[in-house]
């Protein structure tokens, strides 16, 4: 079984990289770490980088989740090609350009873009951030799944993924105490479908409501409250239609609580995704 022990950056193409690097750094708050080769690279924790905007197509997304070691590595893309995953074992220049010691990629069933990563890099200086936006780190994914029940299949069965709770057929996924790394929402697309920053606390994620509203960033969700995960959350919409969320508060699944857990299903209901009554104005949210 493939076990990821963390998740690790997202690389989203752009149109407009000038007005990607803007909201980045001005908006999210995130930290500018360097400009290579057209892409322009964005730290928010001691990570080297956590997120990646370059020139591209807005529907060529990756995500990457750390592996152990090597050995896990070679395990992983045995694994794969054994069952029937076509595997890209990244060259020297791809390994440098992601500041990793070596990695694979690969598609899931719906087609989103996997990295799996080994001796990722981490920075030798703390975060600091374009902003106080009390960002805490990257955290987790949506993902988009034309096929919840199959790719909910191929997460866990073989990239070892463990479902915490499902809203409809949509999965909340973990791969270590964090209630989810990763959601897969019913859509007829591929892609990831937002990306979340932790932040410190509740005044956090309430000033960052009043400040992205003066700046006329429009606000797709919340602030509200999971019922899945506990979490205190805001939603806002980015470049390329790309959905950013903050939120705090994430419940945790202890170790010794894996063996007698059993994952909740909540109806998909807008209830289902606040419990404080926010309605969302997300296409997969409001199914």
């Amino acid at each position: 079984m493939i076990s990821f022990c963390d998740i690790r950056y997202v690389r989203l193409g752009t149109r407009d990289l000038g007005a990607a690097d803007g909201f980045a750094r001005e908006v999210v708050g995130l930290e500018f770490a360097r400009e290579e080769n057209g892409a322009r690279y964005y730290r928010s924790d001691d990570r080297d980088h956590t997120l990646v905007y370059f020139e591209g197509d807005p529907r060529d997304h990756t995500v990457a989740f750390e592996l152990a070691d090597m050995a896990a590595l070679q395990q992983a893309g045995k694994a794969l090609s054994d069952a029937g995953v076509a595997v890209h074992e990244g060259r020297a220049a791809e390994c440098e350009m992601r500041r990793v010691g070596a990695f694979i990629r690969f598609d899931d069933p719906t087609g989103n873009v996997i990295e799996a990563v080994v001796r990722p890099h981490h920075s030798g200086r703390r975060f600091f951030p374009s902003r106080d936006a009390g960002i805490t780190g990257f955290s987790h994914i949506g993902l988009c799944s034309m096929s919840p029940a199959r790719d909910e299949r191929f997460w866990t069965e073989l990239l070892g993924a463990r479902v915490s709770d499902r809203i409809g057929e949509a999965a909340l996924l973990r791969i270590d105490p964090v209630h989810h790394r990763l959601a897969l929402f019913p859509t007829t697309r591929a892609g990831i479908q937002h990306v979340n920053h932790q932040v410190a606390s509740v005044d956090d994620v309430m000033r960052a409501w009043y400040q992205l509203r003066e700046k006329n960033v429009r606000i797709v969700f919340g602030p509200g409250r999971h019922p899945t995960s506990g979490a205190v959350f805001l939603y806002f919409e980015g470049p390329d239609g790309m959905v950013y969320e903050y939120s705090t508060g994430v419940r945790l699944i202890a170790p010794e609580d894996e063996a007698t857990y059993r994952p909740r299903q909540f109806p998909a209901i807008p209830q289902s995704f606040c419990m404080w009554g926010s309605q969302p104005d997300i296409p997969e949210f409001r199914r």
